[in-house]
């Protein structure tokens, strides 16, 4: 696959509204999926968020690509391997938003193991929309959430959908799946169950 087109592929969820499909099981999602949120004030000690919350106000994840005509680019075309370096390290320099420093939160996403022992994982990153880091390019990484477990999580596996309360701070980790601008030190993680299919 072009590098670049995979790039492009990684950022297209970014850009998209939050959905899910509601009746089908958790092996069916897509690659960019991503997990709506309750919006039902389960837990009044955490703000529930999205994704999108994390995005400072007038960021544009497009800006890395203005310019350039993808339809010229070949993978070993010098300005391609140019292009691909540049968006990179916008996303990995992509910007935070500051206000969110501390707050008690709780948003849905995908998990990828990072730490464990045995069947329990003390440490995971929290992505957006399944796939990311695994079947495309990591996201931007204001879009990506290094979680640090209070208590170790039993059975949790890549790709996971869950949920995640706790402390939300601005952290730069680095990890072998790519750059979080966030973290979270967890106080709970819990299977996402999707929402019911509305009634006709």
């Amino acid at each position: 696959m072009n590098r670049l087109f995979a790039v492009l592929l990684a950022l297209l969820p970014l850009c998209q509204p939050a959905h899910a499909q509601a009746d089908a099981p958790r092996a069916a999602f897509q690659v960019g999926e991503r997990l709506r949120s309750a919006n039902a004030g389960n837990d009044a000690r955490y703000r529930e968020i999205t994704w999108n919350d994390l995005l400072p106000k007038g960021w544009n994840p497009m800006a890395a690509f203005k310019g350039m005509d993808f339809s010229r680019l070949g993978d070993n075309d010098p300005r391609a391997t140019e292009a691909l370096e540049r968006i990179k390290q916008a996303w990995r320099d992509a910007p935070v938003d500051n206000s969110l420093h501390g707050q008690r939160v709780r948003l849905p996403g995908f998990a990828i193991p990072l730490e464990r022992r045995g069947e329990l994982t003390t440490e995971y990153l929290l992505v957006p929309y399944f796939g990311a880091c695994i079947h495309v390019p990591p996201p931007p990484s204001n879009q990506m959430i290094h979680v640090l477990t209070r208590r170790p999580v039993r059975g949790l596996s890549t790709m996971d959908p869950i949920w995640v309360s706790g402390t939300l701070t601005l952290h730069r980790s680095e990890t072998g799946m790519g750059m979080a601008s966030y973290r979270i030190t967890s106080d709970l993680t819990e299977a996402y169950v999707r929402p019911a299919a509305p009634r006709r």
